[in-house]
């Protein structure tokens, strides 16, 4: 064993909450990406619940090297109230099976971990401590979006959440567009999938008729899609989101 181990990044899927039987893990994920995720028996995740669920879909195409019961799963610290970091900033306790020289693995609860995630203090702190990073490879929702938008994918922002208070949303909207329009660059947002629908009239209501805006449901999902159209063609055309399934919103000023 090497004097310390390493953090493994493992990609999640992106249908944790879809309605219905999940897929095979061999359907979303590499295989290469599943046979690491079999064999760590240390992990550090938003969710110990659905991180069991998903060591469960990984045993049923890899079998775990030890049993699910005896692997050390152990959650991140929540974030501080309308942040994204987590509460304590000490996270040396969770790298302790690196530092003592075993690999450990960092779960996000979908898609790629440390990517709009609080994992991303455990990766920054893994750094500090000389641990090597290893990103496996896996879906992205928000470069899924991008790429499916048609939209500027040389030049986007990733921005997260916007406020939900009306007079703030507008504001923040309208200032995002400005950046786009200046910039020719491809703004991202996302939101709780029962905010969806708030969110879409919101941008409708607020940009500009001749933007693009592109949203994506339930990407890797059979029932998956993507609408990219301008605005004016959106308010003719309504489309009815759901409320129970991630979405990525993406829109481009034109100049």
């Amino acid at each position: 064993m090497s004097a310390r181990g390493s953090l493994q990044l493992v990609p999640n899927t992106l249908d944790f909450a879809a309605p219905g039987e999940p897929a095979r893990l061999d359907e979303l994920l590499p295989l290469g990406v599943i046979r690491t995720a079999s064999r760590l028996q240390h992990w550090v995740c938003e969710n110990a619940r659905t991180t069991r669920a998903f060591l469960k879909r990984v045993d049923a195409v890899c079998p775990l090297e030890r049993a699910l019961q005896e692997l050390s799963i152990v959650e991140l610290p929540r974030p501080r109230k309308g942040g994204t970091e987590p509460e304590s900033t000490d996270l040396g306790a969770l790298l302790a099976p690196a530092l003592d020289g075993h690999d450990l693995g960092l779960l996000s609860e979908a898609g790629l971990p440390a990517l709009a995630d609080p994992g991303a203090a455990l990766v920054a702190a893994a750094h500090a401590a000389g641990i090597r990073v290893v990103a496996l490879p896996g879906a992205s929702s928000i470069a899924l979006a991008l790429a499916a938008s048609g939209m500027n994918g040389q030049s986007f922002a990733f921005v997260g959440y916007v406020p939900v208070a009306a007079e703030a949303r507008s504001a923040r909207i309208r200032a995002l567009e400005a950046v786009s329009r200046r910039d020719g660059q491809t703004q991202l947002l996302i939101e709780t999938p029962y905010r969806n629908a708030a969110l879409l009239e919101a941008l409708l209501a607020h940009l500009q008729p001749a933007t693009a805006l592109s949203v994506s449901v339930g990407l890797s999902l059979a029932s998956g899609f993507t609408r990219s159209d301008s605005v004016s063609h959106w308010r003719q055309r309504p489309t009815t989101l759901p409320a129970d399934i991630p979405a990525v919103f993406a829109f481009l000023a034109r100049r």
